[in-house]
């Protein structure tokens, strides 16, 4: 990646959710990455966004510590750790911290849209066990047995009176919705990047069915957090389409066709984060249960968030030709961590219900080369349905387009 700016020889990369789990263990990945594939010559600024300046001082100072104790003091000199503070579900914080950046920064090359929340409340313990005993590994990648809640959405984001303002779904806001904000509001500067990127983390079990057109908040939905990353999916394998295209320049905007950044889709597989908090003896057997599924063929449970974050810093850090190569050859898809039954870490394109591997057509295992990682009674792609799912994603870009107008005006009113 270069840039026109006056930082010449400067990577910047901005992380959300950056001081614990999946997002820290990106920061982690990316410094070792970034040290053993980048000249010595170039920097890297890594940007730490949390919710709370503790947060991002201490995430900060870990960070550096890992990085002097893994690649030297001497590299470590080459990277600077910097915190900034964002609330997603606030979104004048959103608006808040992208100004801050601007006053700061002349570019920015990557933006991982990773921090996020669950919406869990529990486990229906009696199916789980059942599901695990008769169905080990699909059960573990893609569970039935989560307990969500359902109606929850984020405090008032004006002053404006009660009930003049509509509603935000809370896991809607935090895992996308603040997300797409902040990368509109940061076009500006990915745009002054070449081969700059928003790197989406989704999540393997996004369901087809998780996500409703007429819910399309999922405030009513019993599987809020599904139907965010369904939603995240339509949107980063469409964005460059030409169906959608006239719908998306507006996001985009000031951002042109050849400058605007591109959109990549990703997913960490299975692993252990506290976005799913569990009391210390169920942890311990829940990662246990993890490790058999993966010794009996499943690719998907990386268990740990470094391995997690395989895929997502490889979107980040890749030459941009072989991206683009693998993406005419194959289509674009959905990149996730994967791992073999002795956890050596890999990239493998996932599949998409409605959209396959890549948008291509026909027998699924001569596209992908495997059967391996496939949800039990996924279908083959038609015609049919890439169409259906074609404009699927045009449909939730105009809706998303709407809601994103719409807030600004509130919020700058």
């Amino acid at each position: 990646m270069s840039h026109s700016g006056n930082e010449a020889g400067v990577l910047r990369v901005m992380v959300t959710g950056a001081n614990s789990g999946l997002g820290y263990a990106m920061c982690c990945r990316l410094i070792d990455e970034f040290h053993h594939t980048r000249p010595n010559l170039e920097s890297l600024d890594l940007l730490i966004v949390t919710r709370s300046a503790t947060k991002g001082t201490e995430a900060a100072q870990k960070l550096r510590r890992h990085a002097e104790n893994t690649i030297g003091r001497t590299r470590t000199q080459h990277i600077r750790f910097l915190p900034e503070i964002v609330d997603l579900t606030h979104l004048s914080t959103v608006h808040e911290l992208s100004k801050t950046l601007s006053l700061k920064y002349d570019h920015i090359d990557v933006l991982i849209c990773n921090a996020g929340i669950g919406g869990w409340i529990g486990v229906k313990w009696l199916q789980a066990t059942w599901d695990v005993l008769t169905d080990w590994v699909n059960s573990l990648t893609w569970p039935e047995f989560i307990l969500s809640g359902v109606g929850d959405t984020t405090r008032p984001q004006t002053s404006a009176k009660s009930g003049a303002e509509p509603v935000l779904g809370e896991v809607f806001c935090a895992n996308l919705f603040g997300h797409y904000m902040l990368a509109h509001y940061l076009m500006p500067l990915l745009s002054q990047a070449d081969d700059s990127r928003i790197v989406w983390v989704s999540t393997v079990e996004a369901h087809a069915r998780a996500f409703s057109l007429d819910d399309f908040q999922g405030i009513q939905s019993n599987v809020p957090y599904r139907s965010s990353k369904r939603l995240t999916d339509a949107l980063a394998i469409t964005s460059d389409l030409p169906s959608t295209a006239s719908i998306a320049d507006s996001f985009y905007h000031p951002s042109k066709p050849a400058n605007r950044p591109r959109m990549y889709n990703s997913h960490p597989g299975v692993c252990v984060t506290a976005i799913f908090p569990l009391p210390y003896v169920l942890l311990f057997a829940y990662i246990g249960a993890f490790y058999i599924a993966r010794w009996l063929g499943s690719i998907w449970h990386t268990i740990l968030p470094y391995s997690g974050a395989t895929a997502p810093v490889w979107l980040a850090l890749a030459d941009q030709q072989m991206l683009n190569v693998l993406e005419e050859n194959q289509g674009v898809g959905k990149w996730g961590s994967a791992t073999d039954r002795a956890g050596n870490e890999r990239v493998e394109r996932t599949e998409v219900e409605g959209w396959g591997y890549g948008g291509i057509v026909g027998d699924a295992t001569l596209v992908s080369g495997s059967r391996k990682g496939r949800m039990r009674g996924a279908k083959d792609l038609t015609k049919e349905a890439r169409e259906d799912f074609e404009q699927l994603g045009r449909s939730c870009w105009s809706e998303m387009e709407k809601l994103r107008k719409d807030w600004e005006a509130r919020l700058e009113a």
